[in-house]
């Protein structure tokens, strides 16, 4: 159950860590692809800020000795995270040109 718990909160954090990359951009890495129908981009910020908070738990887990049990808990937590941001459309972004 605790397991349970702590892999729910992670996947809270990554997934708001997401949404604030991309409502407040702060490397502005973003790519923009032209498309015969528009202009469509891609903004990097949150994923980059989900990758930083995982590596900064591994890191605190790895302090504790704790990667064995705990790692593959906060992977999975990351990889829903960034599915369900994908699939809520996170960082994709529309210009009308």
């Amino acid at each position: 159950m605790k397991r349970a718990l702590s892999t729910f909160f992670q996947f809270v954090l990554f997934l708001l860590l997401f949404a604030a990359g991309i409502v407040l951009p702060l490397l502005n890495l973003s790519v923009v692809t032209k498309w015969a129908n528009g202009t469509r981009g891609f903004q990097w910020d949150g994923i980059l800020l989900m990758l930083a908070a995982f590596v900064l738990i591994l890191l605190i887990e790895a302090a504790k000795k704790r990667i064995p049990s705990a790692a593959p808990w906060t992977t999975l937590a990351l990889l829903l995270a960034a599915i369900a941001g994908l699939a809520m459309k996170f960082g994709f972004m529309s210009f009308d040109r």
